[in-house]
């Protein structure tokens, strides 16, 4: 009977210690996916790159022009071609800071690809790695553009663009999606432009001050935003 009984003993004090040992594996999971929901991701840190915002900036005018951009999205394509140059032109001459923002809400339109997220991510690689490449490698990706619900580029579409605009330097980069956790993280920070319920793009500000694109100006006379 004592046998017995010693033996009852230790099966429980191994249960209680199982149990101790599940309960912390537990709470482990329980805070590693805790701080893994809330992991800002590995933000750029290149001289041309607002770490606070995520926005790739150009130039130093006083007043801002913040545009978000996805990739994918046809309409911000059509911006860049009919305001692209003229807000390139504005940070040049001064006039304003353009705040340039890469975000990802059209990853469920590249057929699994994220073509969104990638594309993205390699913005900040080429503005990492030379900021004055930003610009360039921005409007040729909208030259480039793929059509919506497609796969997208592919990583060495994207590469060989960069290397278009003088960058060649950050095949890494964009195989590993260095800046994808900060790109996810950014996105929800988008302003709602006036009228919206949701995160759109593009998403124009001037000044800090959200606009709808219905107010735009005629092609040509985007500096009337900043009189």
């Amino acid at each position: 009977m004592a046998q017995a009984a010693g033996t009852r003993n230790w099966f429980a004090i191994w249960v209680s210690v199982a149990v101790v040992v599940v309960i912390a594996l537990v709470i482990g999971l329980v805070v590693w996916m805790n701080n893994a929901a809330t992991d800002p991701g590995t933000a750029p840190s290149g001289s041309g790159i607002d770490q606070q915002t995520g926005a790739v900036v150009v130039g130093s005018g006083e007043q801002t022009l913040d545009v978000y951009l996805d990739f994918m999205c046809p309409i911000c394509g059509q911006f860049e071609s009919v305001y692209g140059e003229e807000m390139v032109d504005l940070a040049n001459d001064g006039t304003v800071t353009l705040n340039i923002h890469p975000i990802a809400i059209l990853d469920r339109a590249s057929q699994g690809t994220e073509f969104s997220t990638r594309s993205a991510n390699a913005l900040y690689c080429v503005a990492e790695s030379d900021p004055d490449a930003a610009v360039p490698f921005m409007q040729e990706m909208f030259a480039k553009q793929p059509e919506e619900n497609s796969t997208g580029l592919t990583d060495e579409e994207i590469l060989a663009i960069a290397k278009d605009a003088g960058v060649t330097d950050i095949d890494s980069c964009v195989a590993d999606q260095t800046y994808a956790q900060f790109v996810t993280t950014m996105t929800p920070k988008t302003p709602l432009s006036p009228g919206q319920d949701r995160i759109g793009t593009p998403t124009i500000a001037v000044n800090g001050e959200t606009i709808a694109l219905s107010t735009l100006p005629p092609q040509g006379q985007f500096a009337t935003l900043f009189d």
